[in-house]
């Protein structure tokens, strides 16, 4: 038996200890990162040229856009604003299971 497991392996030991709560944290963030995505290309921008408006450097937004780092509120304001976006709460409509 080989001492190296493959990644299919380690995710599914990594998630057995993950709550429906953290799966569905995870799924928000992946949402809030590919709207913000969606905006900066709405607003034909690149990375770089969002860099510039925003004061968040650029290789913060790719690892941003790439799911590699999970941005702090206060740097997502940073970056919608300059594309005319801001954050808001709204209520949950969650269907039961």
């Amino acid at each position: 038996m080989s001492k190296f497991k493959n990644w299919k392996d380690v995710k599914k030991e990594l998630e057995a200890d993950f709550t429906e709560e953290d799966f569905d944290e995870i799924e928000l963030e992946k949402q809030i990162i590919r709207a913000t995505i969606e905006a900066r290309k709405n607003a034909n921008l690149t990375q770089q040229e969002l860099s510039e408006l925003s004061g968040i450097i650029q290789p913060s937004i790719a690892k941003i856009e790439n799911f590699a780092r999970v941005p702090q509120y206060t740097t997502l304001m940073r970056l919608l604003k300059p594309m005319g976006y801001t954050i808001k709460v709204v209520p949950l409509n969650k269907v039961k299971k």
